[in-house]
């Protein structure tokens, strides 16, 4: 079924009306009960779940078969709106400055024209509107409320302002870096500044730590390999006179795999380690994982392709040192994620930034992406299991 103007246009209007009201990280109350109260004024059953925030529909075909999951992410973050958009956010200090709204309204309209095709379908294609992709762990509360237990393979994407509106960039394996934290401790001994020789001086350490990290990536992972160790925050001493007994400091990594992963880890706590030794000091090294890598399946991948490729350009996309909590699902269930050029203009803002805009013009592929990676996995599905 085409995407009448007529629908284009509520999409729109439905996207203008969630980029104004955002709500961060497993606080979207709101934007849950709108989703609904949208969803069941289509006809579309809305399921019962375990989850505080988020929907989950689904839409059953005429045809027996499996069922396939079609994700959107609806989380916004915590940062004040620059833009000039006529629809820009009106609750303070937050925003969908990452284009989660363009999302969850492609994957409305999506759904309406899924909801109208239903002698078209085989199996069940589930919705999901995802909370918390940005923190609070979404898609672990997801796979924990069991809603994907029965799903064989997964759809979803992510709206990109560095590609123009009409093309998407779909490729097999690496798409999305896997995101992880770190966070060291180094405790000394304070002293007076005009006396260091009593100290145990944990903010020369710090200094040696941060610049023995810098080697890892340069000596340690192959040139071959993409990875990035960033220290964003130091936090030592409150007065200018005193020399402090801890300093704290904290980053991120990003890598593709986890063989080097593994080898980022271990080096970074070795260097941590004999570092803090050397100037006397001891350290605590502390690590968690924010998000997988996204790595496509390939079978799912040269699934969607043809119907993906009769309605906008396809390319193979530079990969992203970003994370994407869409790759938990992918840790349990085969699933394609692409990116949906968004914007493209030479000075577009990126995510995460007050000033990104994404184009209401993304909408139109973003709802027939959904429609044909639904299409093309249950089909894809059904062969397999015959």
């Amino acid at each position: 079924m085409a995407i009448s103007e007529a629908l284009l246009s509520k999409v729109i209007a439905l996207r203008h009306e969630f980029h104004q009201h955002p709500e961060v990280s497993a606080h979207e109350f709101e934007t849950t009960k709108r989703i609904t109260e949208i969803l069941e004024h289509w006809g579309i059953t809305v399921n019962q779940t375990s989850l505080v925030t988020g929907v989950v529909a689904t839409i059953e075909g005429a045809h027996p078969g499996k069922q396939v999951t079609l994700r959107a992410d609806i989380d916004a973050l915590p940062i004040t709106e620059a833009t000039d958009l006529s629809f820009k956010s009106v609750n303070d200090g937050v925003m969908h400055a990452c284009g989660h709204d363009i999302h969850l309204s492609s994957l409305l309209g999506a759904a309406y024209l899924l909801q109208q095709e239903r002698d078209q379908l085989t199996g069940t294609i589930q919705l999901l509107f995802q909370p918390a992709e940005e923190a609070e762990h979404g898609a672990e509360k997801v796979l924990n409320a069991h809603v994907l237990d029965h799903t064989v393979a997964m759809a979803g994407f992510h709206n990109n302002p560095n590609l123009p509106v009409g093309t998407i960039g779909l490729k097999a394996g690496s798409l999305m870096a896997g995101c992880y934290h770190f966070d060291i401790t180094l405790h000394g001994a304070g002293a007076h500044g005009a006396r260091p020789e009593k100290s145990r001086d944990p903010i020369v350490a710090q200094a040696a730590v941060v610049t023995a990290l810098q080697t890892v990536v340069s000596r340690n992972v192959k040139p071959l390999e993409a990875a990035v160790v960033s220290v964003t925050q130091v936090h030592g001493g409150d007065t200018w006179n005193v020399l402090p007994e801890e300093v704290t400091l904290g980053g991120t990594v990003r890598t593709f795999n986890d063989e080097t992963t593994e080898l980022v880890k271990r080096r970074m706590e070795q260097l941590v380690s004999q570092v803090a030794a050397a100037y006397d000091v001891t350290a605590d090294f502390d690590w968690a994982i924010g998000a997988y890598p996204i790595q496509n399946d390939a079978d799912l991948v040269s699934a969607i392709r043809p119907a993906v490729s009769e309605h906008a350009e396809v390319i193979v996309p530079e990969v992203s040192m970003a994370g994407e909590d869409f790759a938990t699902f992918q840790q349990q269930i085969p699933g394609v994620f692409v990116f949906i050029g968004s914007n493209g203009a030479p000075d577009a803002a990126d995510w995460h930034d007050p000033y990104f805009v994404g184009l209401d013009s993304t909408l139109k592929f973003g709802i027939q992406y959904f429609v044909d990676a639904a299409h093309a996995l249950s089909e894809y599905a059904a062969k397999k299991a015959e």
